[in-house]
């Protein structure tokens, strides 16, 4: 596709006009000489993406106008996805994009190891004698408190989250959370009795909430458009981390002869948190928090800082800058305030039943009895030395660490509800198979079997992480506009402890009871899984935050709205582009 071009340069301040061939009717936005245009006759581009314009053949033009960048053809898309597509250098040659992502990883990455440290830990409790009988050994429904009242803090904390996000701020919340979740560490690792280990914990899950909303939240708002989803899946990833720090923790402490064996790393929990309130003041605020609170010039000064450099003359952070505080007004438009405006509309309660089901899903898919109760499972089918226990448990968390990183590389790239079926349809026949090999080893005590058993355990991993590590915070952060996103990702945080909750209290009682039969129960649940995820999941692939806050909603009416938002906060830039640049003319003649 290509474009003929004539009088590439009309004595109009410095404005050029092109026109399009007659079969290709399309508004047009040119950059020229590298600096934006707009069409003389006011009308502005589809959000294409610019193409790069040369010599038809047909009309010689002059030298300097061979090469010119333009809006139109195609299929339309997002104006922002049309210039970060023109966008070819990649993050990590941008200093300040660099530098702001590299001090993200131990300010909000981290957030979720403190749950994968906590998630192995407790695995590996299970498995120190010191522990064992420090606690009188705990198993059935004790055990059962003792895991799940993590996830009990969690569920307190969800009333005042998105009040604390919202007043304080993304940061602020996160420094908040760390610090109860570090008093919580420290009061855990001194537990006297079992009571005061429940309630540390306790602690400890109440703190948790703040941080991953809060962050899960601020990369989302605060990446640039490329990278957005990336850095989304990658948090979600960082659970590997904790989970493999806290099985090898435990696992070294395996030699100490006392109390200290489970007391140190109860304390190391503390770890990421006290990283977390160390890097705040490396990390800005979000862009979107600030023009929600009547913070537009450091909005847009945050914008041209990370994502254009500190090239204010790039129309990336105005297009950004306009679509934020457009989607910001149509959002608040009919906004009831308080957790009431989750079910205030037929598009709001759907959200709220998808991030509700997510968050079942994501600890109800029998992951939990493999994170928090693999040493019981290893018992049924006769491995009973605990260094052989712990042994299995650092090699899984190790090779989740590897399948994490890998899947949360890849799988953003593909579209959300395709990878979400694909996930479970995995592990539906992943726990079947599981669910038929530990059957056949505890009736046979068929050592094969019981290897098969390893086998697909280590296999849940991968099926598991295709979607519901990988995608759901990158899901969740674009199911929700920003007015709810908040209240939303917390809503998703209620039902996911909820779930735990309820599955770390049944899941020891089930397999003392019924053992292998218990496994069943997920099997079905699995099919549950399939059936509302094919129905009612929408797909958010492709599409800016903006435009998502309209994804039930009149999106033709909104869509037209940002894009008309968008197109004039560009123009106003190039009208200031092009004054200046006269200006600048003149004072050089």
């Amino acid at each position: 596709m290509c474009y003929s071009v004539s009088n590439p340069e009309i004595q109009t301040g410095r404005t050029i006009q092109f026109t399009p061939l007659p079969s290709l009717q399309m508004r047009q936005h040119v950059e020229y000489n590298h600096t934006l245009y707009r069409h003389l006759d006011g009308r502005w581009p589809n959000p294409n993406g610019f193409l790069v314009l040369e010599e038809t053949g047909a009309i010689k033009t002059p030298s300097r106008a061979t090469t010119v960048t333009m809006a139109g053809g195609g299929e339309e898309s997002p104006i922002i996805n049309g210039i970060v597509k023109n966008d070819k250098v990649p993050w990590y040659r941008k200093k300040n994009l660099r530098n702001l992502y590299l001090w993200l990883v131990p300010f909000a990455m981290f957030i979720e190891s403190t749950s994968g440290f906590d998630s192995s830990m407790m695995n590996g409790l299970q498995a120190l004698s010191y522990w064992q009988e420090h606690f009188n050994k705990p198993e059935g429904a004790i055990l059962g408190l003792l895991v799940s009242c993590y996830s009990l803090g969690a569920v307190s904390a969800i009333p005042f989250v998105p009040l604390v996000s919202d007043w304080v701020g993304r940061r602020y919340s996160i420094v908040f959370g760390s610090v109860v979740m570090i008093i919580g560490a420290i009061l855990q690792g001194f537990s006297t009795n079992i009571a005061m280990f429940i309630f540390a914990r306790v602690f400890l899950g109440h703190g948790i909430v703040y941080a991953i909303v809060a962050g899960a939240a601020l990369l989302g708002e605060l990446g640039h458009p490329k990278e957005r989803q990336f850095l989304g899946s990658m948090f979600n990833a960082f659970y590997s981390v904790g989970a493999l720090l806290g099985a090898g923790i435990v696992f070294q402490t395996l030699q100490i002869q006392s109390n200290w064996s489970w007391r140190l790393p109860s304390i190391l929990q503390a770890a990421p948190s006290l990283i977390q309130a160390v890097t705040v003041f490396a990390i800005p605020e979000s862009p979107r928090w600030l023009v929600s609170k009547d913070r537009q010039e450091e909005a847009l000064e945050l914008l041209i800082k990370y994502h254009a450099e500190g090239d204010a003359s790039n129309p990336l952070p105005h297009a950004e800058f306009a679509e934020i505080k457009k989607a910001l007004e149509i959002e608040n438009e009919g906004r009831k305030r308080g957790w009431l405006e989750l079910f205030q509309s037929p598009a709001m309660r759907r959200r709220t039943l998808v991030s509700g089901m997510l968050g079942v899903f994501c600890q109800f898919s029998g992951n939990a009895l493999i994170s928090q109760y693999l040493v019981p499972i290893l018992r049924m089918i006769g491995y009973q030395d605990s260094k052989i226990q712990l042994k299995f448990s650092v090699g899984r968390e190790a090779w989740g660490l590897i399948v994490c990183f890998t899947l949360a590389s890849i799988t953003p790239r593909f579209p959300r509800r395709r990878m979400y079926l694909l996930c479970t349809v995995c592990l539906l026949l992943c726990y079947s198979s599981w669910t038929a090999s530990q059957a056949r080893q505890m009736i046979t005590q068929s050592h094969a079997a019981g290897i098969a058993t390893i086998f697909f355990i280590f296999l849940y991993t991968p099926c598991y992480n295709i979607a519901y590590n990988a995608l759901t915070y990158v899901y969740l952060v674009e199911l929700w506009p920003y007015y709810a996103r908040t209240k939303g990702i917390t809503w998703f945080q209620l039902c996911s402890r909820a779930a735990s909750t309820f599955g770390a209290q049944v899941n020891p009682i089930g397999l003392r009871g019924i053992e292998w039969k218990y496994l069943l129960v997920y099997v079905c649940f699995l099919c549950f899984e399939i059936v509302f995820i094919y129905f009612l999941f929408p797909e958010t692939f492709g599409k800016t935050l903006e435009e998502l806050a309209f994804l039930f909603e009149s999106e033709a009416e909104s869509g037209r709205e940002l894009e008309s938002a968008t197109q004039k906060a560009l123009g106003n830039y190039v009208e200031t582009t092009e004054i200046q640049e006269v200006q600048g003319s003149a004072k050089g003649t």
